[in-house]
């Protein structure tokens, strides 16, 4: 018989409210003990809740009682609605822990519970994890729609076109002489459908990634020393994260600075002036690692000679546009970081490029977990497509339907399986 366990799934106190929830095989015992009845399944109760051991009086208190299965981790729980004091909820906790068989959840053990109990798969427990790590509402929309089950009912989809496809390829081993096996042209059929199945799969590879969402766009501003990288940095991310300075060379390594512009999330990145030439051999790292910071760039923010642009996609800035110095005739977006001058437009076109790099409205992204995953079964799928033998396209479709059963989280370690929900926090 597994424990049951409680833990407080509210917010910390003091609070208006304070949930505190009990799931497994005891919860109704501990329900009836509390607050001397069991009230009726799945409707709210008033009840006073006293401590069994002497009968002290705990809160007057709103109770649900849901039997199991049909529950969030599949077992029998209670909750508990009590006032959200420091002082209630310490001793509603304390009468329960001093009850036998009961104990304190560990991080994430009920997220756990329904896992092992079939509510809900790996994927949609990762979606739940980046819905309470959620900062922008990109991020939000993403990790719901995971979390919701919507990559779990196109890997479901996946799943039962690959079962298709290995029914008829064991028929085809198996019962090529009987009657009732589909006519000469079934490994052509197979074949079709395998291709088919490869390129919904592969679809999805290129869609964009959990990472890009959760750490954010990176943008990094370049170019030669004194260009004004560092001012428009801090004019983007509203604070003075980089020093400003007419010395050339002021920057000597790379600054990242998270921000969220327009609910999306953005990672600006100020970098060393690029010049061929330096007697600096710090100023050399420098120039090193923002070289290397450009390599790995979304967006590039380029405030040099167009000519000289890292990159086609760069974004040519002709910035500083409030110095005498500079004409009006420099290509690029012209804009003054000191005045505010063409910064707005700058942000609608961060904001428009991250549209095309981030999931769209109500669309989910996947994690590398899941995109590797994702990619292993592109891979048999296509090996079974230009296999020439049945038994070696039959091996693989095999090993495709052992790649799904891992990314629903059906044939995971218990070691992969700790590691993520011990970043739950406790109640969850």
């Amino acid at each position: 018989m597994s424990e049951t366990i409680f833990a407080l799934s509210s917010g910390a106190p003091p609070a208006g409210i304070g949930v505190v929830r009990v799931s497994g095989p005891m919860a109704g015992t501990a329900l009836q003990a509390l607050a001397g009845r069991l009230p009726t399944p799945r409707m709210a109760s008033l009840a006073l809740l006293s401590d069994p051991r002497d009968g002290t009086p705990l809160d007057r208190a709103l109770l649900l009682w849901l039997p199991g299965p049909r529950t969030v981790t599949g077992e029998d729980m209670a909750e508990l609605h009590c006032h959200g004091g420091r002082a209630v909820i310490a001793a509603v906790e304390a009468a329960l822990g001093a009850m036998p068989q009961l104990r304190r959840a560990t991080p994430g053990e009920f997220t756990r519970r329904a896992f092992a109990h079939g509510r809900i798969d790996l994927n949609e427990v990762e979606g739940l994890a980046d819905l309470l790590a959620a900062e922008t509402q990109q991020q939000r929309r993403a990790a719901l729609a995971m979390m919701e089950g919507h990559f779990s009912q196109r890997i479901d989809g996946w799943r039962m076109r690959l079962l298709d496809l290995s029914a008829m390829a064991e028929a085809a081993l198996d019962f090529s002489d009987e009657d009732d096996v589909p006519d000469a042209d079934i490994e052509a059929r197979i074949g079709q459908g395998v291709m088919a199945l490869a390129d919904d799969v592969g679809a999805l590879l290129a869609a964009p990634s959990a990472e890009r969402l959760r750490d954010g766009i990176r943008v990094v501003l370049a170019g030669p020393p004194n260009a004004g990288k560092s001012t428009l940095l801090n004019r983007l991310v509203g604070r003075e994260a980089a020093i400003v300075s007419d010395i050339a060379g002021t920057t000597r390594d790379r600054i990242e600075v998270p921000a969220a512009i327009g609910g999306t999330a953005f990672l600006f990145t100020d970098t060393a002036g690029l010049r061929d030439e330096t007697g600096d051999a710090i100023e050399a790292i420098g120039i090193d690692r923002a070289r290397a910071a450009l390599e790995a760039a979304d967006i590039i923010l380029w405030l040099g000679d167009p000519a000289e642009a890292p990159r086609e996609d760069a974004l040519l800035i002709a910035a500083q546009s409030d110095v005498a110095l500079y004409g009006s005739d420099r290509p690029g977006l012209r804009l003054s970081a000191r005045t505010g001058e063409g910064v707005d437009a700058l942000v609608t076109m961060l904001l428009d490029r991250a549209a095309t790099l981030l999931p769209g409205e109500g669309d989910y992204a996947l994690h590398a977990r899941q995109r590797e995953g994702v990619r292993q079964l592109h891979d048999h799928l296509l090996a079974a497509g230009q296999a020439r033998d049945l038994l070696v396209l039959a091996e693989e479709l095999r090993l495709g339907r052992r790649t799904i059963d891992a990314l629903t989280g059906q044939a995971g370690t218990e070691d992969m399986l700790d590691r993520l929900f011990s970043g739950f926090c406790i109640g969850k």
